[in-house]
């Protein structure tokens, strides 16, 4: 009786954390990290599959226990999320609290609001825009050729300086520096677009990065198209295949300009790491990892997409103090005979965590922008449809199926004399718990 009712209380919805070992798999077809993405039609089966098991019951001592299951998992899910841990700004502790602080916080704002920012900001206009003129001068004017795209390659690297210098960039480099070379890749950890211009201040880098709008766009196509950047959407599909045919014959020229990847596809707070997607990995190239790592002492440079606009961001690190962060470049990795393209990035994942002093969780980045409600809303509603038939049986009250079954309107594709179990019968429109 002892390990029939253990079964009975790990039985849960799959997805969740207390799930027994036939549940795992269909976890695992639910949401899994390269496969082709389930219809609606295998989510609805699997789902009446896993209710069927949960609705198998026939006391309201199990109920309550699987109610309290379900509970703890809620609460352990909000206590300990991992998931969107990876994606949270951290506050800075505040230190001004009392009298004989206070006056030397006023004077920290206002030099970096009222000096350092004026300064700045000046320089970076001038600066940045005369670079811009400059780029677009040669651009227009000179002939195609090495030459040409080797000075418009010196130019954006001097932009990128100029960004650094507005932040007081306090950069250290470790390792080689990047050379152009026949059948390599970079990849790195990624924080903000900022990571592009810490990058390529110290060495050009070509970049497959998601397009933007607004003054980036423009930045996007007219100045960082010269170095051979690959542009995507990150929703259309056919996007993808078109850059992943284009990555292959960048890697694969001579004196191409080195190729840099962002794996994990999306912001994370530099204090995780989320999944490296294989693209980079499966094309048969050796990869080279770069590892970033910014020191919070002065600012946060994560950006928050869904919180801050990046002008915000940019404001943000203006006014601070200085960005600090190391840079390591690391030593090349192949794949190897026995090792598939995605323990290969997991290898190499680990490399960079481990100087980056990183924790590695295993989401997918991109579970940031999905969102359960919008892709299947029928699985929310059976949820609150079962969960409110099941208390209705309790009380003795007919069923939404049974008050349609009154009415005429009962479920259809539910044939006479079928015996019709857990979720199913749920459906059908029969009691599943004894009252």
């Amino acid at each position: 009786m002892g390990e029939h009712l253990k079964g009975r209380i790990e039985c849960s919805l799959p997805g969740l954390r207390g799930i027994v070992a036939d549940d795992k798999d269909q976890e695992h077809a639910l949401v899994t990290r390269e496969g082709p993405t389930k219809g609606d039609a295998e989510i609805d089966q699997l789902y009446a599959e896993a209710e069927d098991k949960r609705l198998s019951k026939t006391s309201l001592l199990l109920d309550v226990l699987n109610i309290s299951n379900v509970l703890t998992d809620g609460v352990s899910a909000m206590v300990d999320d991992s998931f969107n841990k990876c994606f949270t700004s951290t506050r800075p502790e505040p230190w001004n609290w009392n009298l004989y602080l206070f006056p030397i916080w006023v004077v920290g704002v206002v030099i970096r609001y009222l000096v350092l920012f004026p300064i700045r900001f000046v320089l970076l206009f001038i600066g940045f825009n005369s670079l811009i003129g400059m780029f677009l001068l040669v651009d227009l004017i000179a002939m195609p050729g090495k030459r040409k795209m080797a000075l418009q390659r010196k130019l954006v690297q001097w932009m990128c300086c100029a960004w650094v210098a507005a932040w007081h960039g306090v950069i250290r480099y470790h390792g080689p520096k990047p050379t152009p070379g026949k059948n390599r890749i970079w990849v790195s950890n990624h924080t903000s677009m900022i990571d592009y211009v810490v990058l390529c201040s110290y060495s050009p880098f070509a970049v497959i990065m998601q397009l933007h709008h607004g003054w980036i766009a423009f930045l996007q196509k007219r100045i960082l198209s010269s170095l051979g950047c690959l542009w995507f959407n990150r929703t259309e599909v056919n996007d993808r295949a078109v850059v992943a045919a284009r990555m292959k014959d960048h890697v694969n020229k001579e004196d191409a300009i080195p190729l840099l990847i962002f794996p994990e596809g999306t912001c994370v707070n530099n204090e995780y790491t989320v999944m490296f997607k294989r693209g980079a990995f499966d094309i048969g190239a050796t990869v080279c990892p770069i590892a970033i790592k910014y020191n919070k002492i002065f600012v946060d440079a994560f950006w928050n997409s869904r919180r801050e606009a990046f002008g915000k961001h940019l404001f943000r690190l203006m006014t601070s103090w200085a960005l600090v962060c190391d840079v390591y470049f690391l030593e090349p990795q192949s794949i190897q005979p026995d090792e598939t393209p995605q323990e290969f990035a997991g290898r190499v994942q680990a490399m960079i965590a481990k100087y980056a002093n990183l924790r590695i969780v295993p989401w997918d980045g991109y579970l940031k922008y999905y969102n359960l409600g919008e892709k299947n809303p029928g699985l929310i509603e059976k949820r609150r449809r079962v969960l409110a038939d099941v208390l209705r049986a309790y009380l003795g009250k007919p069923t939404a199926a049974e008050q349609l079954q009154g009415d005429g309107k009962g479920l259809k594709g539910v044939g006479e004399g079928e015996m019709q179990q857990g979720w199913r019968k749920l459906c059908a429109g029969g009691a599943v718990h004894p009252v």
